[in-house]
């Protein structure tokens, strides 16, 4: 047994959220729709931030048995050299983007903290906004990354079930439960500006998770309250290894779920990520999501090299240009937007910056 942090059982962190969840609730849909968006544009206005993935390596040491990058899978493993990494970002740049995601699997000796680190100056250089999603690191370390340019971490506990949890990770450094979960608040001790979490929904019964990812939500927003924090709301895809969920979980209560959260924690940007399809993205876009990926490749190399298969993380669902979902956007009169902050400024977000013109 494994001693969990007193937040993680604190039912009055997730109340508002267990009513608004509660199966009698199913037929409100609508109507948590209409409050969500109206919270959205009043807290929010009509910008919709845009991000892009891009991951530098696919070598990792753990055995999730959800993840096309589990170091048993037999594709091939390869990471971007440090010339490769500056071309990638180049071709990303040119497509608009500004705010780069930089992913890699868990800490290895190939793809380890001092290559993560020299990745973020090199990223530091040519995008405003750099984020990074890789193995849990030390404060020290996050220290040194904020030194190098990385201003967010996204991290998901992928289950917050300890039980489902170490069934699902079979051996390697991302077996250790608490580890995962005490990794936003060693990232914002380091000097993280902002920090993404989120469970990976489909591994663990998704109302449960749901309530214990809002108190976790609560939790690092009354502690680090200077500090960005954002939630994400993946679903498995296909990958790698053919592992396929043990609680589906369907678009209505999914929507149901971003719904109660833009209703409870009306200030939290709330992110949906190419995983999902180009009808549902376009539905939820200002419905109480307000950041969004764009333009995703889910393989090692992916924006030069559009033609050669690589081994891939999961399937992505929208594949849609960053031209042509910059216009199902506008086509709802929201503005995407890359950049609306000078990247030298700590304070509010300014300079806005539109891309798609």
């Amino acid at each position: 047994m494994i001693s969990l942090p007193a937040w993680m059982t604190d039912r009055s962190l997730s109340a508002d959220l267990e009513t608004l969840l509660a199966p009698e609730q199913d037929g409100s849909l609508e109507r948590f729709a209409a409050e969500a968006q109206a919270i959205t544009l009043r807290r929010f206005g009509r910008i919709i931030s845009l991000y892009a993935p891009l991951y530098l390596s696919n070598f990792c040491s753990s055995g999730c048995v959800y993840c096309g990058f589990a170091s048993d899978r037999k594709a091939p493993r390869r990471k971007l050299d440090y010339d490769e990494m500056e071309k990638e970002l180049t071709a990303m740049k040119a497509l608009g983007i500004s705010d780069a995601l930089l992913l890699t699997g868990e800490r290895t000796s190939a793809a380890g903290f001092d290559y993560l680190r020299r990745a973020v100056g090199i990223a530091a250089k040519i995008m405003p906004r750099v984020a990074v999603e890789a193995f849990p690191m030390t404060v020290a370390e996050y220290r040194a990354l904020a030194d190098s340019g990385c201003t967010g971490i996204t991290i998901y506990q992928e289950s917050y079930n300890p039980e489902d949890y170490r069934k699902l990770h079979l051996w390697g450094p991302k077996q250790d439960f608490l580890e995962r979960l005490e990794t936003p608040e060693r990232a914002l001790q380091g000097g993280i500006r902002s920090v993404g979490v989120g469970a990976l929904l489909g591994l663990s019964e998704p109302v449960g998770e749901a309530l214990v990812l809002a108190r976790h939500v609560r939790h690092l927003c009354r502690t680090y309250w200077k500090a960005g924090i954002s939630v994400s709301f993946p679903r498995i895809r296909p990958q790698e290894g053919g592992y396929m969920p043990a609680y589906p979980v369907d678009d209505r209560f999914l929507a149901r779920m971003i719904f109660a959260f833009r209703i409870a924690m009306p200030d939290v940007d709330l992110v949906l990520s190419t995983r999902e399809s180009p009808g549902f993205r376009d539905g939820m876009a200002g419905l109480g999501i307000t950041r969004m990926s764009i333009a995703s490749r889910t393989t090692v190399g992916g924006y030069l090299d559009t033609e050669t298969p690589g081994a891939s993380q999961f399937e992505v669902s929208d594949d849609r240009s960053a031209e042509a979902f910059c216009n199902a956007l506008r086509a709802k009169e929201l503005e995407p937007v890359f950049k609306n902050w000078d990247p030298a400024y700590n304070g509010p977000l300014i300079n806005e910056e539109t891309i798609c013109r």
